[in-house]
């Protein structure tokens, strides 16, 4: 395997970890979560930013997966 394929696969690993912990984690703390958050005020942000990093962990795993499995968007010629 050539280097650059392998340091996909262990980004792709290392990514497909992650969200798995994050997801392990929000069910873990899922009663903390809504408490805190339903507290009012600025709290309410708390779920917000949950999903930006669930959104930024997962899409770069999904990118990396499809990149070393060689699945490539088709380019539109004009």
């Amino acid at each position: 395997m050539g280097d650059a394929k392998t340091r996909a696969l262990t980004k792709t690993f290392i990514l497909g970890g992650a969200s798995a912990l994050l997801y392990l984690i929000l069910w873990l703390l899922s009663e903390h979560i809504m408490a805190y958050s339903q507290q009012g005020k600025w709290f309410f942000i708390i779920p917000i930013a949950i999903a930006f990093v669930f959104s930024a962990v997962h899409g770069a795993f999904t990118g990396y997966f499809w990149d070393v499995l060689g699945v490539k968007a088709k380019s539109v010629k004009k």
